[in-house]
């Protein structure tokens, strides 16, 4: 054994394995540089409710926008509340008096079925979140992973892409162990999540109100109820509290050497071989759900080769090239099917604004795939469900007539496909119909072309 090995050192073990040795030395020097950094956080609530603070604060709770709480009041009329109670708010925060109001609790579909729980917080709350989050993000965002993505300043989707793309394409590891945290944000232990804020955070008030978000009750139709565990998403301080958590995992991770991404509650692990990465899946869930009482989800978690499985909606192919995930193709349609639903009662143009507003997000996020097929094939589709949109509005066989006539279709053809029979969506793809109302004439309507927006991107 080494001088190194004999002080205790860390030194990592293969990636493929897991292996380690050990690390009592680092281990005592890292806890002494928490309890360091732990002394100097005893007054953190006054830089909480320095005005400058919660003026920054406010501006940003504004700018998000969002849905009033349970008491009904909007980020617009937060400004008159804030003339009026200012001093009684601040109050509230430096003597740890403050008491947050129930969340309201709303269920939202989820890409890939089933619900998401989000919990929207008042705007008060929500202002006191985003002022605490500014003061606590500095001092515990540098001391996370590099590996670590999610809800980080200077990082994105994109960031975490580039490097589980070089992993693939530079190191080899062809193989992802895909882990799916199980309603993460509803599981999280308090105690275990307090116990990680009070290693690095000395203010007491603080600590108190942390955990006063977290139990606040949930309203849920009309009734609230209690919560033990979990942080609803909705909140300014859930991402934050979040990678604090999962932050134990990341460690884990790097003390057994491991290459790794994770953004959020989405983790993949690359490695060389299947039989490495069953290793790894095995070991890692369970030290979630043994250390972190985290469950993962069997069934939506796997350890296969890397274009098998999607990652932030991309696919990662062999050549270290990004792909655009079928879901996310699919998920796209289902967004542009609600946007064109006949029963909407909103004109063509109106709906080619919303259009767009969605189109030029989405291709903005996948810009940086090999995707260009997918987005012709879109098009086309889009193209399709507009016309088809567009005849629906007709209702009648003589306003179909008389709409493509003023297209340019012939008197004699436009009759005939008006009485053909044949359903809108049919209809959307005849020859007539494509020409009347061509690329160039959506163009003209200002509808935004994937493939153009996308050209333009990567140029």
């Amino acid at each position: 054994m080494n001088a190194e090995q004999q002080q205790g050192s860390l030194v990592p073990g293969d990636g493929d394995t897991g292996g380690t040795r050990g690390a009592t030395h680092v281990q005592q020097q890292t806890f002494t540089a928490v309890d360091s950094q732990r002394a100097l956080t005893d007054q953190l609530m006054e830089q909480v409710c320095d005005p400058k603070n919660l003026v920054r604060a406010y501006r940003r709770v504004r700018s998000n926008k969002g849905k009033p709480g349970v008491d009904g009041m909007t980020v617009h009329e937060l400004a008159d509340w804030l003339r009026q109670n200012h001093a009684a708010l601040t109050a509230s925060l430096l003597d740890g008096t403050y008491q947050p109001q129930p969340v309201r609790g709303v269920r939202i579909p989820k890409p890939g079925g089933g619900q998401r729980q989000l919990g929207i917080p008042v705007a008060v709350d929500r202002l006191v979140q985003q002022a605490i989050l500014q003061v606590l993000n500095p001092i515990l965002d540098p001391t996370f992973s590099n590996s670590s993505y999610g809800f980080r300043p200077g990082r994105s989707p994109h960031t975490a892409l580039e490097q589980a793309r070089k992993y693939v394409a530079q190191e080899g590891r062809e193989i992802v162990v895909d882990l799916d945290l199980e309603k993460f944000f509803d599981r999280v232990n308090h105690d275990i999540l307090m116990s990680r804020v009070a290693r690095r955070i000395g203010d007491k008030r603080l600590l108190r109100i942390i955990r006063r978000f977290l139990q606040a009750g949930m309203m849920q139709d009309g009734v609230c109820v209690a919560r033990d565990e979990g942080t609803p998403q909705g909140g300014p301080l859930s991402p934050l509290l979040a990678n604090l958590l999962l932050d134990d995992l990341d460690r884990e991770l790097e003390r057994r050497g491991h290459r790794f991404c994770r953004y959020a509650d989405d983790c993949n692990i690359y490695v060389r071989s299947l039989a490495a990465g069953q290793r790894v899946m095995d070991s890692v869930v369970q030290f979630l759900e043994g250390k972190l009482r985290l469950r993962v989800n069997r069934e939506n978690s796997a350890v296969a080769p890397v274009g098998e499985r999607k990652f932030l909606g991309h696919r990662l192919l062999l050549n270290g090239k990004l792909g655009i995930a079928p879901k996310s193709v699919k998920r796209a349609k289902e967004k542009i099917r609600q946007i064109t639903r006949r029963n909407r009662g909103v004109s063509l143009a109106q709906g080619i604004v919303e259009l767009n507003l969605f189109l030029v997000g989405w291709i903005n996020y996948y810009r940086y795939a090999a995707c260009r097929f997918e987005l012709q094939c879109l098009d086309v589709w889009t193209r399709r469900k507009l016309r088809c949109y567009r005849l629906k509005q007709r209702k009648r066989g003589s306003s179909v007539a008389r709409f493509l006539r003023r297209l340019g279709v012939s008197v004699v053809q436009a009759g005939r496909l008006a009485v053909s029979g044949k359903g809108p969506w049919r209809l959307a793809h005849t020859r007539q119909v494509d020409a009347a109302m061509s690329v160039e004439w959506f163009s003209q309507q200002g509808l935004v072309s994937l493939v153009v927006k996308y050209d333009a991107l990567r140029h």
